[in-house]
């Protein structure tokens, strides 16, 4: 019997020995896709804040032209309640493949949309979508299984509450999908901060769409060009 147990611990640990590595984002390999973004669907979001929300989904859109992705929009029956995409992003890409569904659920039903992928002849992809659970997985599912690399924004995708998203983003992971924050997605892009894209073009960016860091930055900017050491804070460096 211990024999038996010792033998099943050691083959329920050779998935984990001989697991491929992680794949990382390669920005000259890598094509962004804004799936399913639209105003109406938008509403259905409450595992995001709204405000946050809004800004996570142009950041997104946003990454294709600071990165130089090739970039595919795609909406799904637009004209109905699900409604169009923001203005926001539709301005950021005015002529990027922008492929309308009429009925197809997951975005890789749609020949048009398959194909647009299929053209960038990029290997892997980046994406993000409404809702978590089937906009942006279904497809990731599907992109998985054609063979692509494929990284989802877990920053820029949302669902009806916590629950659901981390179930979705569970099922991404177990199927080879890499579910990364916005900020992971960015670092991962830029690699260093000397490459170009790097710090003269990112730090505006995460600026605009990621205060927390941008405003650490400025903060480093104003104490460099004309801060004052108080006294104590000598002891206090480094």
């Amino acid at each position: 019997m211990l024999a038996f147990k010792t033998l099943a611990l050691a083959l329920s640990l050779l998935p984990g020995i001989f697991a491929a590595s992680a794949p990382r984002i390669d920005k000259d390999k890598a094509a962004l896709l804004v799936v399913d973004h639209q105003v109406g669907l938008f509403e259905l979001v409450q595992d995001i804040n709204p405000v946050e929300f809004r800004n996570n989904i142009v950041a997104h859109a946003e990454l294709g032209f600071l990165f130089n992705l090739p970039t595919i929009l795609t909406t799904s029956a637009e004209t109905g309640p699900n409604g169009p995409l923001p203005k926001e992003i539709t301005r950021l890409h005015p002529n990027a493949t922008f492929v309308r569904r009429n009925g197809e659920v997951n975005a890789w039903s749609n020949e048009e949309f398959r194909a647009a992928v299929k053209a960038t002849n990029k290997s892997q992809i980046i994406l993000a979508g409404i809702t978590t659970d089937v906009c942006t997985a279904f497809l990731a599912l599907s992109l998985i299984d054609e063979g692509y690399e494929v990284f989802a924004n877990a920053d820029a995708s949302g669902t009806f509450n916590k629950a659901i998203a981390d179930g979705a983003n569970d099922r991404m992971r177990g199927a080879g999908v890499q579910v990364l924050s916005f900020w992971a997605i960015v670092c991962e892009l830029m690699r260093d901060w000397r490459n170009t894209p790097g710090a003269a073009e990112v730090l505006p960016f995460l600026d605009k769409y990621l205060p927390a860091y941008g405003y650490l930055a400025r903060g480093h900017a104003a104490a460099t060009t004309n801060g004052t050491i108080l006294p104590g804070q000598g002891s206090l460096n480094g």
